[in-house]
């Protein structure tokens, strides 16, 4: 009887040690058997060889789960029997994590496209940020609604448009108070040594 099969029968009998001596044992066949299995997957996948391991591992030696691979008899009849059962393990996982990701609910139809790292990363926010911060607290202070107009406009990016329909003003009142919170700030900040809102 091999330690792998003298192991298995171990935990079998519930023995809660015999588990953790077994992974050490058979993890890099089981890694290069996921390897295996990943290596004819479509591209995309996002399960990788060690994740399809540790789950099916925790499936061949989890009692409530491990019956289903098990022969007959409820048993481990040799280590080939536990690799196969692995194989299969692995199988099922693949096959599950397949269905998951072609199911409508986890956006089955849609196409996955990689974006540039360039796109992910945000600008550096302005030097003079501060002090557009502390003019933009005395407009506040004095007209709160140009100075939220500011805010939509230009830490938002809402258009005119959107920002008066946000604010509950017209159009054209929203363009007079963005050309009036402009010059206002301008003076504010280049009187600081800022720059001014575009």
């Amino acid at each position: 009887m091999s330690e792998v099969t003298r192991i298995l029968d171990a935990i079998e009998q519930g023995d809660p040690h015999a588990a953790s001596q077994l992974l050490p044992l058979v993890y890099d066949e089981l890694r290069r058997l996921a390897a295996q299995k990943l290596v004819r997957e479509a591209p995309g996948q996002t399960l990788t060889a060690t994740g399809l391991v540790h789950e099916a591992y925790l499936r061949l030696v989890t009692p409530s789960k491990a019956s289903s691979y098990q022969g007959e008899g409820g048993q481990w009849d040799s280590r080939g029997h536990f690799f196969a059962a692995a194989a299969e393990a692995m199988r099922r996982i693949l096959v599950e994590n397949a269905r998951r990701k072609r199911s409508r609910k986890r956006g089955g139809e849609l196409v996955r496209h990689d974006l540039n790292a360039e796109v992910l990363v945000a600008p550096e926010p302005p030097e003079d940020l501060l002090a557009l911060d502390e003019a933009l607290d005395k407009l506040a202070a004095k007209d709160k609604v140009k100075a939220d107009l500011v805010k939509l406009r230009y830490f938002a990016g809402l258009t005119i448009e959107q920002a008066a329909k946000v604010l509950g003003i017209s159009t054209t009142t929203a363009d007079r108070y963005w050309a009036y919170a402009r010059a206002w700030l301008h003076q504010e900040i280049t009187q600081g040594g800022g720059a001014s809102p575009r």
